[in-house]
Parts: C-alpha cells; sequence; structure tokens
C-alpha cells in the first residue's frame, strides 16, 4: 500500500450528502420507518464475501454517523489492509432505522472503493519485479473521483492528474489544434503557471524524437508496443520519465513492465473495477 492522502471532508460531505439525497429522497426510507420497533437499538456486521483490499472505511462510517450521529461504528481494520473471505470488517450499533437506511449507501461506497483497491493491487503485483509503477487517469465516476483516487493508493497504486489544473498534458487533440507538438509547447510554455510541470503524449517514434529536440522532460507512449517503448527508452538521451498508456490489462501490462518503462496508467482500474462482495448482517 502506498501512502494515502486524506480526502479533503468538505469533499466528502459533498458526495455523502447527493448519495443521501438520492437514496432518501424526501420522505426518508419508507420501508424501515414502517418497522414497529424502529428505535430498538441493534447491532449489525459488515463482512466480506470474498477476499480483497479494503478501502472507505471512513466514508462508510461517515454514511451512518450523517443519518444519525449516535450511531457507533467500530472498524476492525484499515484501509489498504487484506481481507479474506468471511472477515468481520465493521461492526455497528444504532438505532434500527437508522442503520437498515444507511445500509446500502454505506455499502455501495466501501464495496466500490475497495473493488478499486482490490483490482489495482492485482496490477501493482503482477509488476512488483519491475520498477514500473501503477497510475490512475481521469476515467472516473463524475463526482467520485477524489474517492476513486483514493481508493487506487489503498491498492497501492499512485496518481496521475486529479484535475486538469494539477498539471498540463498536451495530448494528440491539443497538437491537431496546434498545429504542432513545437507550437503547442511553445505557447503552453509561455502562459503556464510557475512550477507546473508539461508532459507530451507521443504515439510514433517521430514524435518521441521531436520531444527529446524539444527537451520534454515527462513523456507519455500512447498505444505503443513493447518493442517501440524498448526503442524510445534506448534513445531517451534526455533522461525524460517515460509513462506508457492505452489499452493495458492484466494480460499485456508484464511485457510493457519489462521494458524499465517508469509509469503504467492504466484507466480500468477506476472505471471498470468490480465492486467488492460485501454484506451486512443484523445479528
Amino acid at each position: 500500500m502506498t501512502d494515502k492522502i486524506e480526502i479533503p471532508k468538505h469533499i466528502i460531505s459533498k458526495i455523502i450528502d447527493n448519495a443521501i439525497a438520492e437514496d432518501l429522497g424526501s420522505f426518508g426510507d419508507l420501508t424501515s420507518k414502517s418497522l414497529p420497533n424502529k428505535k430498538i437499538k441493534i447491532e449489525a456486521i459488515i463482512n466480506t464475501n470474498e477476499d480483497g483490499i479494503v478501502s472507505g472505511l471512513d466514508i462508510m462510517e461517515s454514511v451512518f454517523k450523517n443519518i444519525d450521529v449516535n450511531t457507533n461504528v467500530k472498524c476492525q481494520i484499515s484501509d489498504g489492509n487484506d481481507v479474506k473471505k468471511g472477515a468481520e470488517i465493521a461492526r455497528i450499533i444504532g438505532d434500527s432505522y437508522s442503520i437498515l437506511a444507511a445500509e446500502r449507501i454505506a455499502l455501495n461506497f466501501l464495496s466500490h472503493m475497495s473493488g478499486i483497491a482490490t483490482e489495482t493491487n492485482k496490477y501493482v503485483k503482477s509488476i512488483a519485479n519491475t520498477k514500473a509503477k501503477i497510475l490512475s487517469t481521469r476515467k472516473t465516476t463524475p463526482g467520485l473521483r477524489a474517492i476513486e483516487k483514493y481508493a487506487v493508493r489503498c491498492g497501492g497504486g499512485y496518481n496521475h492528474r486529479y484535475g486538469l489544473d494539477y498539471g498540463i498534458l498536451i495530448k494528440d487533440n491539443h497538437i491537431k489544434a496546434a498545429g504542432s507538438i513545437e507550437k503547442a509547447l511553445k505557447n503552453i510554455r509561455v502562459n503556464k503557471p510557475y512550477l507546473t510541470d508539461i508532459e507530451v503524449e507521443v504515439d510514433t517514434i517521430e514524435q518521441f524524437h521531436e520531444c527529446q529536440r524539444l527537451d520534454v522532460k515527462y513523456i507519455l507512449l500512447d498505444n505503443m508496443s513493447p518493442q517501440h517503448i524498448l526503442e524510445c527508452i534506448e534513445h531517451n538521451k534526455n533522461g525524460a520519465i517515460l509513462e506508457a498508456s492505452g489499452g493495458i490489462n492484466l494480460v499485456s501490462i508484464n511485457k510493457i513492465a519489462e521494458t524499465g518503462i517508469d509509469f503504467i496508467s492504466v484507466g480500468r482500474i477506476t472505471h471498470s473495477s468490480p465492486s467488492l462482495d460485501l454484506s451486512l448482517h443484523i445479528l
């Protein structure tokens, strides 16, 4: 597990508020409200139905607390921990209505984030014998990027840009719009904020050599074969940081990592990871 960056509370609060408003609507949980003993104190556990990496415990707890501040949540493990099928993740004590109303929202967050952490960890372990690091991308669920990128860190990965204002990445369409890599760089270098890095995406060896000539420090090799990546590494006379990207999966990643590339971006860890199968049971 890499060091995690704490998600600011104002971002978490907004995400949780939106999820609760979506699920409880204007009138709350009509089913649980109708129960005769909705105020009775109950105890429930969250456990996992498969092996994985846990992420999102603070958000899960915040969901229960948001619906009822008196609900007590005790986590048995920490974010980034391995769990085995059947393991108890957390224990919750509170009013039956409060726990039942929060159950699905809390599990949705925890399952989704744990699924991302688990899938990321598969990629991390698969290339553990190389120097390459796994990066997340901006291919995230709208409104959930902060928690999804946090989950990537829990799984041992790293984050590329959090948003368009976190750094400059000149992609193929920027190059087409500007007319060339050189023209794009000329304008961006004049206008970019101080200390902001520039990365250029290339998909041919010729473009790579052009970036070398223009002294680009960060170069993204898009959809290149391992052979072409090796050629770029061999001719990397400027010591640029190199990143591979484009349709990379658990089958193709090993050959790419073994080239000696510095970073590998994998969009599918955030946009296609299956949720970890979790359950809440009342004791």
